[in-house]
């Protein structure tokens, strides 16, 4: 039998709190002693299943162990728990909404991190396929796919059922999966001529400034939502321009347990941005996850890196920077054109950055809006809803989302995340076709 499970209850009403990341240690690799902290960790999950409706991982969990011989966790093999491992997409929802055992609980439960570790052995011990490396560099494919000509071509290619099938058996890429379409030029060049030029006008953490950071994503397949964000902001007397240069803000490598090229990536990023910060400039992006690297999960990687510090401090949501500003009164509330009724799907790596409903927030201050919110994840979740193998599965973790949608009779449906809003969208058949929040602010503004 398992050990039991034992613990004070104290300190679990506390609010949650995240722990470093201790990935430059030695035992963080050690598959011993990782195999040991799953077991520990998939124990107090077998006594608890709060987490069961949340993803895959948890059910795929509690049937191996409910197949086994002690129906216990003693049961299931170690070499199993990587069935486990592959199912979590990191959306760190079990870690703000569900679990009771998350620090300072002296069981000092983060199943997120602790997915991550896993991931991270793995790939170091085994490495990742073709198709997973290649899908996690984003701002490669984006580079290729968005050059003269060969965007036409491989938009195309998207388009075309024998081309698909061929993609789902060389890269993974499931044949009915929704994939992005590429866009010349791309959201930085559309963008360039941008100087922040103007009054920079301080209110609550805002410093009246702000550089955008494209994303891979909306750099070369949603460039419009950054041409919309800016419109917004300067809209908003808000001197804007194009952070001075970028890489991947490394999400995709992180969900993929490569940590060193994150570092990379790191190392590319953070002096051009905290130079930036020093200038007085703040950040956005059009992404959550984007953002949500940049304020949680590189400061837990480098605890100890003030420039690392220096971003999470000036990095911002779109609409929690707007939020301030409404607040100080500095808001421009001119609204042109009604939205009507609004199905807005609230991002898994927005809620996760406790900042509240503030795009619903922004969006009913125009005339007659009515928003509906709908808080459950979309299943996309960045390469587990285009994969073969999890594109079933995607789908049936969007589908409550979809009936919500569909229920809501809206005039617009619309999430924070793009990838999210598309792959919701491809399930109602485009029937509402998926609009960021911000391009229906600018419609709203009729900027």
């Amino acid at each position: 039998m398992a050990e039991p499970i034992t613990g004070s209850r104290e300190g679990s009403l506390d609010a949650p709190t995240r722990h470093p990341l201790e990935w430059t240690q030695a035992e963080f690799w050690d598959r011993q002693a990782l195999d040991s902290e799953l077991e520990r960790v998939f124990n107090i999950c077998h006594g608890c299943r709060r987490c069961v409706s949340l993803c895959h991982a948890f059910p795929t969990l509690f049937d191996l162990i409910d197949a086994s011989s002690s129906m216990e966790i003693d049961g299931v093999a170690k070499s199993d728990y990587n069935k486990v491992v592959e199912q979590c997409y990191l959306c760190d929802l079990c870690y703000l909404t569900k679990c009771p055992y998350v620090p300072p609980h002296p069981w000092n439960v983060d199943f997120p991190h602790l997915m991550l570790r896993a991931k991270a052995v793995e790939f170091r011990e085994h490495g990742a396929p073709l198709s997973a490396r290649v899908l996690s560099n984003t701002r490669a494919v984006g580079k290729l796919a968005s050059i003269p000509v060969v965007v036409q071509t491989i938009n195309a290619a998207n388009k075309n059922k024998t081309a698909r099938k061929l993609l789902e058996k060389t890269m993974d890429v499931d044949a009915q999966a929704r994939v992005p379409t590429y866009h010349v030029p791309t959201a930085r060049k559309r963008l360039r001529k941008l100087d922040g030029s103007g009054e920079a006008k301080p209110a609550g953490r805002t410093r009246g400034k702000v550089a955008i950071f494209a994303t891979c994503y909306c750099d070369h397949s949603e460039p419009g939502v950054v041409e919309d964000l800016a419109a917004v902001l300067a809209h908003n007397a808000i001197p804007v321009r194009m952070v001075e240069s970028e890489s991947c803000c490394g999400m995709p490598k992180f969900e993929l347990g490569d940590l060193d090229t994150v570092r990379k990536y790191k190392e590319r990023n953070i002096p051009v941005l905290a130079k930036m910060a020093r200038e007085g400039w703040d950040f956005t992006a059009a992404i959550p996850s984007c953002v949500l690297m940049f304020k949680q999960e590189l400061p837990l990687m480098f605890p100890d890196d003030a420039d690392v510090a220096l971003v999470r401090d000036h990095f911002f949501d779109p609409f929690e920077y707007l939020a301030d500003r409404h607040k100080a009164g500095l808001l421009r509330t001119d609204f042109k054109q009604s939205l009507g009724k609004v199905a807005w799907q609230v991002p898994c790596h927005q809620r996760v950055q406790k900042i509240g409903p503030k795009t619903r927030d922004i969006l009913q201050l125009v005339p007659d809006a009515e928003v509906t919110t709908i808080e459950r994840c979309s299943g996309h979740d960045g390469t587990y809803g285009v994969k073969h193998k999890t594109y079933a599965l995607s789908r049936k973790l969007a589908k409550p989302v979809e009936s919500r949608v569909a229920q809501a009779e809206a005039d617009h449906f619309t999430s924070d995340c793009p990838m999210a809003g598309s792959h919701i969208a491809h399930g109602l058949g485009d029937k509402p076709e998926a609009e960021h929040p911000l391009s229906l602010l600018r419609k709203a503004y009729a900027i």
